[in-house]
């Protein structure tokens, strides 16, 4: 074979393209939804839903295919699925503006833990059951949501959880684009699926001028940030490192933050490590050489920017959909992180106690001087923690 032929393999082995196309697919199908609820919690409109999810494809796209390029290795990244469901709960009656402060907040903190490398000195003042729990507290409202949407449609919701419990036991890599499929599938046979709404069309970046609210920087900006560093980075890194990909972090989670920085007044909320989905880009089905692997993460990079110009076609495509079918697709997809999220936050029992109330402060939904829940409920279990440490 050629040299350029070998290279062209390099590059456009069918493995990476599929194992790329993969992690995207399960990437949008497991959480687009949940940006949409965040998107509308803040009263965007469908212009400016759609500049989100343009404005999350290029970042995606961007930093997946100049990370894995420049480090030689599956550098996946993704928006933050948490971060993303924190917003949905915390943005009602927050205006665009005061929102897109807050992205802009969030992604500073990032590219300042990342490029002066405080990533791994932060995370040991926040106890991971800490953290935990008040990821836990916050996704507890989608995961209830779908069983209250249960008794609203019986036949969609059952179905979807239903084929979600069977993909688990056969095809778990697989079950939520399979519930997805099987809710659209059940909605179309029932006539619910709104088939005019859909159309082909571009995505365009709609800028919003920022505003600050000191009250939603920190009941929103600093929970949102905490919950992407503790949940989705922590996470990215020990997938990295599982699996022999030992890359200096700070730097990596230095560039998600000035892409989030650059993005955030179009809707590019958040930016960070990817976990699961990395996981598909670094396995031995996307290139048995770990040394060329990095090509599917190129890849995924690829159909990221693609997906990001057709946003507003992904916009007119959810609107295809019921709303029992996105109340659910959201809240099915959460529901292992929320169970490894009690999971992690209550199986110490010297900590227990802190982790369990900063759930609860979480999950109330309570809010004081204008700070959201997310926030209170960090700062009752940190001073449980602290109390309990100085008996």
């Amino acid at each position: 074979m050629s040299q350029s032929g070998s290279s062209l393999t390099g590059w456009f082995a069918p493995s990476h393209v599929t194992a790329g196309f993969i992690a995207v697919l399960v990437g949008y199908t497991s959480s687009a939804a949940i940006v949409f609820q965040a998107a509308h919690a803040a009263n965007a409109s469908p212009a400016q839903i759609a500049s989100w999810l343009c404005a999350l494809g290029i970042g995606m796209g961007a930093t997946c295919i100049g990370l894995s390029l420049y480090f030689k290795s599956p550098v996946l990244t993704a928006w933050s699925t948490p971060g993303a469901a924190l917003l949905a709960t915390s943005l009602s009656g927050v205006s665009m503006s005061e929102a897109t402060g807050v992205f802009i907040f969030s992604s500073s903190l990032l590219l300042i833990v990342g490029f002066l490398g405080w990533f791994d000195r932060l995370m040991k003042y926040i106890p991971k059951s800490l953290a935990s729990a008040m990821l836990a507290g916050v996704l507890l409202r989608f995961g209830v949501s779908v069983f209250a949407e249960l008794a609203n449609s019986v036949v969609i919701v059952g179905t979807m959880l239903l084929v979600y419990l069977l993909a688990k036991r056969w095809v778990p890599r697989y079950a939520v684009p399979l519930t997805l499929l099987a809710g659209m599938l059940t909605a179309a046979g029932s006539g619910q699926m709104h088939w005019g709404e859909a159309s082909l069309q571009f995505a365009q970046l709609e800028f919003v001028r920022p505003s600050f609210s000191i009250s939603t920087l920190i009941g929103v900006g600093i929970p949102l940030f905490l919950v992407t560093m503790a949940s989705q980075n922590l996470p990215g890194v020990v997938v990295l490192r599982a699996n022999g990909y030992d890359l200096p972090v700070s730097p990596i989670i230095g560039w998600t933050g000035l892409t989030g920085l650059v993005l955030a007044p179009f809707g590019g909320f958040s930016f960070n490590l990817a976990a699961i989905t990395a996981a598909i880009c670094m396995s031995p089905d996307a290139d048995p050489d770990p040394g060329r692997r990095y090509w599917a993460s190129v890849w995924a990079g690829v159909f990221y920017l693609a997906l990001g110009l057709l946003g507003a076609t992904v916009v007119s495509v959810f609107a295809v959909f019921p709303h029992s079918l996105i109340v659910a697709i959201a809240g099915i997809a959460l529901l292992g992180v929320i169970g490894n999220s009690l999971s992690d936050s209550l199986v110490h029992a010297p900590g227990r106690e802190a982790a369990l109330l900063t759930f609860l402060v979480t999950a109330s939904g309570v809010s004081l001087l204008g700070i959201g829940s997310a926030f209170w409920g960090l700062v009752v279990g940190l001073s449980a923690h602290v109390l309990s440490k100085s008996k």
